[in-house]
C-alpha cells in the first residue's frame, strides 16, 4: 500500500490494478487530481468505491484528466443523449452486453482514447465482473524475435467489425471509424512498449497474407486471454467507479448475469497520437 499526501492505493495485483482510498470524486482537487494521474500511469486500472456521482459530476471528473470524446455512435449514428455520455446496459431484453470481447475502448478511431471511466448505478445481485489485461506485459513476454517482427507492422483497427457483434450494419450514408495503428505503441507519457491488438476492433495486419495475418492475431489475441497472470478482475459494488488506461489496457465485460440488469454511464477522455515503438528503419 503506498500513502500519497491526498490518496492512498492498496494494489489489486502485482502487475494490474489498484483501489484508491481516501477521495471524494465529485469534490476531486488540483492536489488530488496530479496524484491520481501518478497512480494511473503506474496500475493502468484504478477502482474508486463509495463514490456519488450524477452526470455532469462525471463529466466534470473525466475533464480533470482531459477533453471529453465523442462516441462514434452518437457522433456518427445518431445514437440519443448526451454525446459526452455513453450509456452500458444489459437487462432481460439484450441480446448482447456491452464489451463481450477483449478489446480497448474505440481502437478504431484516427486518435484512440486516453482513457475511460465507467460509473455503474444499477447492479446484478451477483457477477457482471470486469477483466483488465496489461499490455505492457504481454508485450514484455513475447520472444524477442516475435518482437522484431511486430515493431515493424501495422494494423486496421475497423468499428463496423464491433459493430457486426451487436447485430448493426451501417445504412450506405453513414459512416463508423476506421484507422491504422503500430501493432506495438509507444505509450505517450510513459514511453513504454504495449501490445495494440485486440478481437474487437482489428481486422487484420497490414501487408500480410489474409492466412498469415490471422494467425497471428490469433496468436496474440491468445495471449491476451489465457494469461492470467496479467490480469485482474474488479468486482463492482453500488457507488463504483473504475478509471483505466486504454492505451495500455484491454478489458472485458463478464456477462454472467442474465436475466438480471446492470446499467451505467461511461466518459471516454480524448488521447494523443499512437507512434511505433523503435521501429526498424524503413528500406530506401
Amino acid at each position: 500500500m503506498k500513502t500519497y499526501e491526498h490518496i492512498v492505493i492498496a494494489p489489486l495485483t502485482p502487475s494490474l490494478g489498484a483501489e484508491v482510498r481516501g477521495v471524494d470524486l465529485a469534490r476531486i482537487d488540483d492536489a488530488a487530481a496530479s496524484e491520481i494521474r501518478d497512480a494511473f500511469l503506474e496500475h493502468l486500472v484504478l477502482v474508486f468505491r463509495d463514490q456519488a456521482l450524477d452526470r455532469e459530476q462525471l463529466k466534470r471528473l473525466g475533464r480533470a484528466f482531459g477533453p471529453l470524446q465523442v462516441h462514434p455512435g452518437k457522433a456518427h449514428l445518431g445514437l440519443p443523449g448526451d454525446p459526452e455520455i455513453f450509456e452500458i446496459t444489459a437487462k432481460e431484453t439484450s441480446r448482447h452486453a456491452n464489451g463481450e470481447r477483449w478489446h480497448s475502448d474505440l481502437s478504431c478511431e484516427e486518435i484512440p482514447p486516453l482513457g475511460s471511466m465507467l460509473y455503474l448505478n444499477q447492479l446484478p445481485e451477483c457477477g457482471g465482473d470486469t477483466l483488465f489485461c496489461n499490455m505492457y506485459a504481454v508485450y514484455d513476454a513475447l520472444s524477442k524475435p516475435l518482437q522484431r517482427l511486430l515493431g515493424d507492422l501495422d494494423a486496421l483497427h475497423d468499428g463496423r467489425q464491433d459493430l457486426a457483434a451487436y447485430d448493426i450494419e451501417l445504412r450506405p450514408d453513414q459512416h463508423y471509424p476506421k484507422s491504422t495503428h503500430p501493432v506495438v505503441v509507444q505509450h505517450p507519457e510513459t514511453g513504454r512498449p504495449a501490445l495494440f491488438v485486440n478481437p474487437a476492433f482489428t481486422v487484420r495486419i497490414e501487408g500480410l497474407p489474409s492466412d498469415e495475418s490471422d494467425a497471428l492475431l490469433s496468436l496474440l489475441h491468445r495471449k491476451v486471454e489465457t494469461q492470467p497472470r496479467f490480469h485482474c478482475r474488479v468486482r463492482w459494488s453500488p457507488g463504483t467507479l473504475v478509471f483505466w488506461d486504454n492505451r495500455c489496457a484491454q478489458h472485458h465485460a463478464v456477462w454472467d448475469y442474465f436475466p438480471a440488469a446492470r446499467r451505467g454511464e461511461r466518459v471516454t477522455i480524448a488521447g494523443s497520437p499512437l507512434r511505433a515503438w523503435q521501429r526498424s528503419p524503413r528500406p530506401t
